[in-house]
C-alpha cells in the first residue's frame, strides 16, 4: 500500500508543478522582475532597519597622543621664552643701574677733579703774582743777571706777566741770545701748537 501512495503523492506534486508554470506564463500574472523592486525596497527597508538598529552613538573624538605632545612642547618653549626674556630684563636693569651709579660717581669725581684744578689754579696764579711782585721789585739788572740762569720757562713766564713798562729794563739787561729766545717763546706761544717755531731757539 505504501508505494502506491508515494506514487500517488508524486503525481499530485507534478499536477501542481505543471498548473504553477501555466499560469506564471498566462499574462497578467506578476514575474519575479516584477516583483524585483518590492523586494529591492522591502530588503532596502529592512537594511536600514537593520542599520539603525546596529549603528552606535557617536563617541567624541579624542586628541592623538603625537598633538599632545606637540602642544605641550609649544607650551614649555613658550615658559623657557618668557623665563629667558624675564631674565634678560633682569640683568638690563642691572646694568642700567650700574651704569647710573657710575655716572653720578664719575659727575662726582669731575666736582671734585674741577675743584682741585681750580685750587691749583688760584694757587698757580698766586705764587706767580708773587714771584712777578719779587722780580718787580728789584733793580732790572739784578732781575736779567738771575733770570740769565734761570730756568727759560720761568723767564718766560715771569716776564710774559709782568706789564710792558717793568719788563722792558729787565729785558734790556738780560744777554742778547737770552733776550731774543725769550721774545721768540713769548711771541710763539701765542699761536696753535702746529703753528709754532721753538725748534731754532737759541739760549
Amino acid at each position: 500500500m505504501r508505494p502506491i501512495t508515494f506514487v500517488l503523492a508524486g503525481l499530485a506534486l507534478a499536477v501542481v508543478a505543471k498548473i504553477g508554470v501555466t499560469l506564471m506564463d498566462e499574462p497578467g500574472f506578476p514575474s519575479a522582475d516584477d516583483n524585483a523592486p518590492f523586494v529591492s525596497a522591502a530588503s532596502a527597508a529592512a537594511t536600514d532597519d537593520d542599520t539603525s538598529a546596529t549603528t552606535p552613538e557617536p563617541k567624541v573624538c579624542k586628541a592623538p597622543e603625537e598633538l599632545l605632545a606637540s602642544i605641550q612642547q609649544e607650551r614649555d618653549l613658550l615658559e623657557a621664552q618668557k623665563a629667558q626674556h624675564a631674565e634678560r630684563e633682569a640683568e638690563l636693569d642691572l646694568v642700567a643701574e650700574t651704569l647710573e651709579v657710575e655716572q653720578q660717581r664719575l659727575a662726582d669725581l669731575k666736582t671734585e677733579l674741577e675743584a682741585l684744578l681750580d685750587k691749583v689754579k688760584a694757587a698757580h696764579t698766586a705764587d706767580v703774582d708773587r714771584l712777578v711782585a719779587l722780580y718787580r721789585n728789584m733793580k732790572p739788572k739784578d732781575a736779567a743777571a738771575i733770570m740769565n740762569d734761570l730756568d727759560i720757562e720761568v723767564s718766560v713766564m715771569v716776564l710774559g706777566t709782568m706789564n710792558e713798562r717793568d719788563a722792558a729794563p729787565i729785558m734790556a739787561a738780560l744777554t742778547p741770545v737770552r733776550a731774543r729766545a725769550i721774545s721768540q717763546i713769548i711771541l710763539e706761544r701765542s699761536k696753535l701748537p702746529g703753528d709754532q717755531r721753538l725748534d731754532d731757539i737759541k739760549l
